[in-house]
């Protein structure tokens, strides 16, 4: 029998119909957790049927990939596909490591000292804390890709076990574009039309609109003009969790005190976004205020507090709320702990999510673009955006809109008539079929309409 539970993740990453997808579990899975792999570019972590997993080093992890069974139509797996990459994405491989940041003496002693420390001081501290975080194996960097690979693994097995040429598909993104970029401006001290009034003129000179993401104890001092300037401008004010302070956000008793004095906030300035102060806590916590999405999970965080991520490059649900993953170093780790004054790293993050054809997602701080050598990095950046969206059909929008595509994505079908495959729903006159097919036991990905244009999908 076909398991509906394992072809789900699959049917709500490419909306494609469920009756393409042939899947069912191989044998009863392994009592425990632990890391395997599945392809060559997944370290998973879960159970694996069949054998235990590895509750050491991901690095050693053995290739679940390789007990997968095709038979009689369908594809039998070792492993349940949805538990994995729900895994990935909520984290829940972290639990396995402990804390990431150890409640030290040393370590309260810094964050209670933190706000009075001059930044060089606070570098070092970062640096030494962080040191070795680049070897960690269970995590790719710069970009890990790991459940939108598993992903296409699935849909490769779906078509080599019934045999099909192709499968259909709603593409990812509005109007057939390749990929989607938000920009989020942070700012952390002062607000009014000096700081946000400069940073929109600079996003404005190349065509790039952007957020600013305030956090709730500044909302006071929100104008309505400032409000109406930007919005007329085509720009969104999103809200932060209360403060950046370790101590009053480190458990779950800290968090949920707040959603109501930040709904309160949210619904006077009609905010859709929470993002939590410290990216890569417990997801589930980030979401108690009532919003429609949130940018609060980095796909790595290699030198954050806590080295995981969300392993996709691609928005998921959390329930009903929706989480647009930041996909890029944050300018502060660029600048201040790697010392990169360049925008290298960046665009070798953009060329690998552009190829996963995903959400490249930036989170820029006030305190960085005020000084001018970041500044025209930033600059450089918005430049080269902006080629990405000429020459290779980049969408660049706001979070909002980017929230407000992959909902309506989330509930549009593809009905089969006499003339062929149609989307329906609420926005399906900017989808887009697509089909994913096999060429050389690679899965390549096409576009209705468009009979040069293909991409890789592994």
């Amino acid at each position: 029998m076909i398991s509906k539970r394992n072809g789900h993740c699959l049917s709500q990453y490419y909306r494609c119909p469920d009756q393409y997808l042939h899947f069912a579990p191989k044998r009863p899975a392994s009592p425990s957790d632990g890391y395997f792999q599945f392809g060559k570019e997944a370290i998973c972590y879960g159970n694996d049927a069949g054998r235990e997993p590895s509750e050491g080093t991901p690095g050693t992890a053995l290739n679940a990939f390789q007990d997968v069974e095709i038979k009689d139509g369908i594809a039998y797996l070792p492993c349940d596909p949805s538990q994995v990459i729900e895994n990935l994405q909520r984290e829940a491989y972290a639990a396995n490591r402990g804390r990431w940041l150890p409640d030290t003496a040393l370590a309260r002693i810094y964050h209670f000292c933190r706000p009075m420390l001059p930044v060089p001081i606070r570098r070092h501290f970062q640096k030494f804390q962080f040191r070795g975080r680049s070897k960690l194996k269970s995590l790719r960097w710069p970009v890990d890709c790991a459940v939108d690979n598993i992903h296409a693994q699935l849909l490769s097995l779906s078509l080599k076990a019934s045999g099909l040429e192709r499968i259909p598909f709603i593409w990812f993104w509005p109007k057939g574009a390749a990929s989607c970029a938000i920009l989020t401006h942070e700012i952390e001290t002062e607000l009014g039309g000096g700081l946000c009034g400069t940073l929109m003129d600079i996003n404005d000179l190349f065509g790039i609109k952007a957020s600013f993401l305030v956090s709730s104890h500044q909302c006071c001092n929100l104008t309505p003009e400032f409000l109406s300037s930007s919005r007329n401008r085509g720009y969104e004010v999103l809200v932060q969790e209360l403060d950046h302070d370790r101590h009053r956000n480190k458990d779950r008793k800290g968090i949920l005190a707040q959603p109501a004095r930040i709904n309160s906030y949210a619904s006077a300035y009609g905010a859709e976004e929470f993002q939590s102060a410290r990216l890569c806590q417990e997801q589930s916590w980030n979401y108690a205020a009532g919003f429609s999405y949130g940018i609060s999970v980095p796909n790595i965080a290699h030198l954050g507090p806590q080295p995981c991520g969300c392993c996709t490059v691609m928005p998921s649900f959390l329930g009903d709320i929706l989480e647009l993953p930041v996909t890029t170093t944050q300018d502060h780790v660029l600048f201040d702990i790697l010392e990169d004054y360049s925008i290298d790293l960046w665009k070798q993050q953009m060329e690998t999510i552009m190829e996963k054809h995903g959400l490249i997602s930036f989170i820029m701080h006030s305190s960085q673009i005020r000084k001018p050598q970041p500044r025209s990095i930033y600059e450089a950046l918005l430049g080269y955006l902006s080629c990405l969206e000429e020459e290779r059909n980049l969408w660049i929008t706001t979070p909002s809109e980017a929230n407000r595509w992959w909902r309506q994505r989330a509930e549009m079908k593809l009905v089969h008539r006499a003339d062929g495959w149609h989307i329906e729903g609420l926005g399906a006159e900017r989808a887009r079929l697509a089909y994913a097919e096999l060429e050389l036991e690679q899965l390549v990905y096409r576009i209705e309409g468009d009979p040069e244009w293909k991409a890789r999908a592994t």
